[in-house]
C-alpha cells in the first residue's frame, strides 16, 4: 500500500471537468480561465463577466490562483554517512502565470512534487544523519530555492516546504538512542567535575583568605603589645626619673644625709638577716657579732658615694660641733645596748 502510495499520481487541482462555451460566463474570483480561438492561445478571462464566441472560443484550461497544498509522497533517501531514511513532506505553491502554467508543463502540480522529491534526495545526500535533524530549516530552505529556480518557466513560485516525517531504522534509531544517553551521562559526568572543582576553589580561597586575616590579626597583636610595652617603659622610667628627682630634692634639705644613712642602715640590716633564707650557701663577715661596725662600714660607703654633696654642704651651712659620731650611729647603738 505504500508502494502504491508512492507512486500514485499527485492530486489534481480541479474536480470537475471545464466549463462550456456558452457566449456570456461568470468566472469566479482567484480562477483564471485560458482561451483558445480555434485551437490557438487567445486570451485569459478574469473573474466576472466575460462574453465568447460559440465554436470559434474554447475553454481549455482552468487555473486556480489560491495557494495550493500538495502532499508529497514518503521515499527513500540516504545520508552522507550512509544511512537509509524515510522521508516526507508539505509543498506549498501559487500558480503565478497562468499562461506559462498552461503550456509550459503538462501537469504542473505532479512536475513540482517530483522535483520535491529529487532535491529532497540530492540534499539529503550532503548532510550527515546528525545534521539532519539539526539543519531541518536550511535543508526546507534549500528545497525551495531548487524548485523556485526549476519552476520558472512553468509560472509556478514554491512559497514553503515543510518536512513532516522522518523515519531511521530500527538500528540506527537504538543506536541514536545510546549515543543521546551517553551523551548526557558524560555533561552529568562534566558538570560533577566542574562542580568539584568549584568546591574546591572555594575552600581553598576560604582558607587563603583565613589565613592573611589571621596574620593580619597577629601583626595587628604583636604591633599593638609592643606599643603597649614601650608605653609601659616610658611611664615606669618618667616614674622612676620623678621618684629620683624627689629623692635628690629631699636630700638636699636639712638633716637629709642623716635620714639617708638610716635608711641605709635599715636596708643593709634586712638583708643580712635574709641572706640564709634563699639558699645554704651563706657567705658571712669576719665581725658578724659587730652591728655597729657593719651599720659603720654601710654608712662608709654611702658617705663616699655622696662626698662631693657632702662637701658641698659643709661650704653652705656650718656644722655645730657635737659628738663625733652621727645621731644615727647612737641610735644605733643604744639599740643594741637595750637588746643586749
Amino acid at each position: 500500500l505504500k508502494r502504491a502510495a508512492r507512486l500514485a499520481p499527485a492530486p489534481c487541482r480541479w474536480n470537475s471537468g471545464l466549463p462550456m462555451n456558452i457566449g456570456v460566463l461568470f468566472v469566479p474570483q482567484q480562477e483564471a480561465w485560458v482561451v483558445e480561438r480555434m485551437g490557438k492561445f487567445h486570451r485569459i478571462l478574469e473573474p466576472g463577466l466575460n462574453f465568447l464566441i460559440p465554436l470559434l472560443d474554447r475553454i481549455r484550461y482552468v487555473q486556480s490562483l489560491k495557494e495550493i497544498v500538495i502532499n508529497v509522497p514518503e521515499q527513500s533517501a540516504v545520508t552522507l554517512d550512509n544511512v537509509t531514511l524515510q522521508i516526507d513532506g508539505v509543498l506549498y505553491l501559487r500558480v503565478m502565470d497562468p499562461y506559462k502554467a498552461s503550456y509550459g508543463v503538462e501537469d504542473p502540480e505532479y512536475a513540482v512534487t517530483q522535483l520535491a522529491q529529487t532535491t529532497m534526495r540530492s540534499e539529503l545526500g550532503k548532510l550527515s544523519l546528525d545534521r539532519v535533524f539539526r539543519e531541518r530549516e536550511s535543508l526546507n530552505a534549500s528545497i525551495v530555492d531548487a524548485i523556485n529556480q526549476a519552476s520558472d518557466c512553468w509560472g509556478i513560485r514554491c512559497l514553503r516546504y515543510e518536512i513532516k516525517d522522518i523515519h531511521v531504522p530500527p538500528r540506527v534509531k537504538e543506536s541514536m538512542q545510546m549515543q543521546v544517553e551517553a551523551e548526557r551521562r558524560k555533561r552529568a559526568t562534566v558538570l560533577e567535575s566542574e562542580g568539584t572543582r568549584e568546591s574546591a576553589i572555594n575552600v581553598a580561597e576560604g582558607q587563603k583568605q583565613a589565613q592573611i586575616l589571621a596574620s593580619e590579626a597577629e601583626k595587628a597583636e604583636q604591633i599593638n603589645k609592643a606599643a603597649g610595652e614601650a608605653n609601659a617603659m616610658l611611664v615606669k622610667a618618667r616614674a622612676k626619673a620623678e621618684a629620683i628627682q624627689l629623692l635628690a630634692a629631699a636630700l638636699a634639705q636639712q638633716h637629709g644625709n642623716a635620714a639617708a644613712s638610716l635608711s641605709v642602715a635599715e636596708q643593709y640590716v634586712n638583708a643580712f638577716s635574709k641572706i640564709a633564707k634563699d639558699s645554704n650557701t651563706v657567705l658571712l663577715p669576719a665581725n658578724t657579732g659587730d652591728v655597729t661596725n657593719m651599720v659603720a662600714q654601710a654608712l662608709g660607703i654611702y658617705t663616699t658615694l655622696t662626698k662631693p654633696q657632702a662637701v658641698k654642704t659643709q661650704d653652705d651651712m656650718p656644722q655645730t660641733h657635737e659628738d663625733s659620731q652621727s645621731p644615727a650611729t647612737q641610735m644605733l647603738k643604744a639599740e643594741q645596748g637595750s637588746s643586749s
